[in-house]
């Protein structure tokens, strides 16, 4: 059994083979938090409950809790106005205007596999692969209702967490503020690494100690960011790639987040990662619920790459769905750097019949192909092919690739709308946007209002018609902006605080319904290369560009620190021209080869344009990709003992 209850010491236990979890119900029917860490066999551990020897100033309300008080002790799932003064995982509102609210037990439950998530991706598991605890918990005074949810993946040494909470009570209660994972820590000498960056240099690691008071990494910009991605990892200051404690925490969700490492005056770390309460909140009336995103969490003992391989399994095996989940993945060439918008069928098929010649599996058209597009300032949301370059229809193109012996893929950005389209002509109101302010371009472009069913079925029917009119085997889903004005007319005053997350829910539902109605196609997310890189995205689609920046000497950097949290056959990557396009660095083919095959390889270049001895290279190149894809891209992952952001020093096996 990987989850018990002592029922004598009121003590729950989370096994995995080599960690271990556990938390305890007080007298008083709090739960504190006892330990986190590697595996131990007993259940009698409540000694270890972490009571300071002197808080003079601290406020004891439950005589119950013992010595302890909420100020000071480890509680399980803490709660705001209850004389807990560190960062709580949850605040309401109610129609008083008060703000407190309690986490009392009340029950559980214990099961095999992992049920799903209301309208939320999540981890999945079979009865025999995962075991699930639910712990029942309420408010008496708001008539809350609150499930704690861990999941528990042995083999991969992985515990999953969530939260739903539902209103019970008698009247409506907004929900400010829900973190799905908090985690207090008996000590505060760790360090904390997060992967932080900006646009064409994302995902640096940051390596620091941990400090009285609060460090985070958030987003509020709709989505997950270049600036900070959802995933850190505190581990001991000593701790290396082979040896050491460390622990992981990502979350599952494509939207605004915060994360965050607090110590407080008792040096005890408490660790929290959910959706950011920033302009958040959720109104629920009597008999309603909401549900909380996925953190799935990891402890290692054997130092950071075990943590990396333990996020990398479990992703791999019970996060990554679908037909594509252990496929190897095609050798594609993007069309994108050979020719930008100033493209037609003649061309895409001279790039094709090159292609083939290196032994290249798949042509991928990128921007320009709908509407009137000729530039970045028009058409999205016009989902119809500009037969004007495409001659013949999208159907002929895609008969004349397969024939030419390559798969064909093509390029959406089905979130976005442009002022100068069609649709918008028709739809003004169909933005995300304040009325009466003026209306944030971001690349000349808005948001679509997801949160809206008309608006999600729209774009849903246009990307239908065109994957179904034609043989089409990839989709890259790119989104190039992100979140500002954010506001609904759809929704009422009292609700506009869910708009942001209301939007992450209806892009689930249409990835959901895409992938669910085109099976055979491989998804490929993108935001502006790395602005959305993240669980969420990944549970529907298979792999994400990794950054618009294919610089090689960058990339090793990019890519080593996407390691720490995600598998390689999670982010593409791609041999492009020289000189490189972002940079103006000029890098050998070789070294460009070497970086991209630690990925999903791809091409983004003019083969025409190549000598004769650099296209001999290439089909060798792409002929030992083929025989080693296995290994580079499902193999376990290994960075160099001694790693820094910067170094390139890996392998596989």
């Amino acid at each position: 059994m990987s989850i018990v209850f002592d029922e004598n010491k009121r003590v729950f236990k989370l096994d995995t083979e080599k960690s271990s979890y556990a938390f305890h119900i007080t007298d008083s029917r709090n739960l504190l938090h006892l330990y986190y860490g590697g595996y131990i066999p007993e259940t009698d551990i409540t000694h270890m409950l972490r009571i300071p020897n002197d808080e003079p100033f601290v406020p004891a309300v439950h005589d119950a809790m013992g010595p302890h008080s909420f100020d000071c002790a480890p509680i399980e799932f803490p709660t705001s106005g209850v004389a807990d003064f560190r960062e709580p995982a949850m605040q309401v509102m109610d129609i008083n205007g008060m703000s407190a609210c309690e986490c009392y037990y009340k029950d559980y439950r214990i099961s095999n596999g992992k049920p799903k998530l209301k309208g939320l991706p999540a981890t999945y598991a079979a009865d025999d692969e995962a075991q699930t605890l639910e712990v029942f918990c309420y408010d008496p005074h708001s008539g809350l209702d609150i499930t704690l949810m861990y999941s528990v993946f042995p083999k991969f040494d992985v515990i999953t967490r969530s939260v739903k909470v539902e209103n019970n009570g008698l009247a409506a209660i907004d929900l400010r503020r829900i973190i799905s994972m908090s985690l207090d820590l008996d000590r505060m000498d760790y360090d904390m690494i997060t992967l932080h960056g900006t646009w064409a240099r994302e995902r640096h690691v940051q390596r620091f100690p941990v400090r009285f008071g609060k460090q985070s990494i958030d987003s509020n910009r709709g989505a997950t960011s270049h600036a900070h991605n959802n995933f850190f990892a505190l581990c001991d200051h000593t701790a290396t790639e082979d040896f050491g404690e460390a622990y992981g925490f990502a979350l599952v969700y494509s939207g605004s987040f915060l994360g965050m490492v607090e110590v407080g005056q008792y040096e005890k770390t408490r660790a929290l990662l959910g959706i950011n309460p920033y302009d958040f909140s959720w109104h629920l009336e009597p008999g309603e619920d909401f549900q909380a995103p996925e953190v799935i969490m990891t402890y290692s003992g054997e130092g950071l790459g075990q943590m990396s391989r333990n996020f990398h399994d479990v992703m791999r095996n019970n996060l990554i769905r679908g037909k594509w989940k252990d496929m190897r993945r095609p050798i594609l060439i993007n069309n994108w750097e050979a020719t930008y918008f100033n493209f037609d069928t003649d061309k895409l098929l001279d790039i094709a019949r090159e292609a083939k010649k290196a032994g290249i599996e798949m042509l991928v058209m990128d921007d320009g192909w709908f509407g009137h597009r000729n530039d970045d300032r028009s058409s999205l949301g016009d989902w119809f092919v500009n037969e004007d370059k495409i001659k013949g229809g999208l159907k002929h193109l895609v008969d004349e690739v397969n024939k030419i012996g390559l798969k064909f893929g093509i390029w959406f950005e089905p979130e976005m709308i442009s002022p100068d389209s069609k649709l918008y002509a028709e739809h003004q109101d169909w933005c995300i946007h304040i009325p009466g302010r003026h209306r944030t371009t971001v690349r000349s472009q808005l948001v679509l209002d997801f949160s809206r069913k008309e608006v999600r079925d729209y774009i849903y029917e246009q990307m239908k018609a065109i994957l179904s009119s034609a043989n089409i085997e990839y989709v890259k889903w790119d989104m190039n902006r992100n979140f500002s004005d954010i506001y609904s007319p759809y929704l009422p005053a009292a609700k506009q605080g869910e708009t942001a997350h209301r939007y992450v829910l209806g892009l689930y539902h249409i990835m959901d319904e895409l992938t669910t109605r085109f099976p055979e196609i491989l998804f490929e997310g993108c935001s502006s290369g790395g602005n959305r890189f993240d669980l969420g995205i990944l549970s529907y689609f298979p792999q994400i560009w990794a950054s618009d920046n294919t610089d090689a000497l960058c990339r090793t950097g990019i890519q080593n620190s996407y390691s720490y949290g995600y598998p390689l056959s999670v982010f593409t990557a791609h041999v492009s021209s020289c000189p490189n396009h972002q940079t103006l660095r000029i890098t050998p083919l070789e070294t460009r080869f070497q970086v991209a095959s630690f990925g999903v390889l791809g091409y983004e270049c003019n083969l025409k344009d190549l000598s004769g001895s650099d296209l001999n290279a290439i089909r060798e190149q792409i002929a030992f990709y083929k025989k080693w894809r296995d290994v580079f891209q499902f193999g376990s992952f290994y960075r160099g003992a001694e790693n820094e952001a910067s170094d390139s020093e890996t392998l596989t096996e």
